[in-house]
């Protein structure tokens, strides 16, 4: 089960997810943020309360990253997640120089 609350501000666009980051769950959060990335404002992707992300959801995770998504997260589990994906894509940018 999965819950997404998109925010538009002056500012940004602000997606927030609640629930499982997992199987049928990736795609809306991935359409979601898709469609915010049209707008040209910065896109912030809050994981507020998610308990689960599986290897569909670390790899979209991924490719928001490098679209220039702004990931954030609540949480123990989600913040480690999130962490390490930011921590592998300054490894990258760190490697191609």
């Amino acid at each position: 089960m999965i819950r997404i609350m998109t925010a538009d501000e002056p500012a940004g666009i602000t997606v927030t997810v609640d629930g499982h980051l997992s199987g049928e769950g990736v795609e809306p959060v991935r359409a979601c943020c898709a469609d915010a990335l049209l707008s040209g404002k910065p896109v912030r992707l809050y994981l507020r309360d998610v308990a689960a992300i599986d290897d569909r959801g670390r790899s979209m995770l991924r490719r928001l990253a490098a679209e220039g998504v702004d990931l954030r997260a609540n949480g123990l589990y989600s913040s480690y997640v999130i962490e390490e994906i930011q921590s592998a894509s300054v490894s990258k940018g760190r490697a191609s120089l």
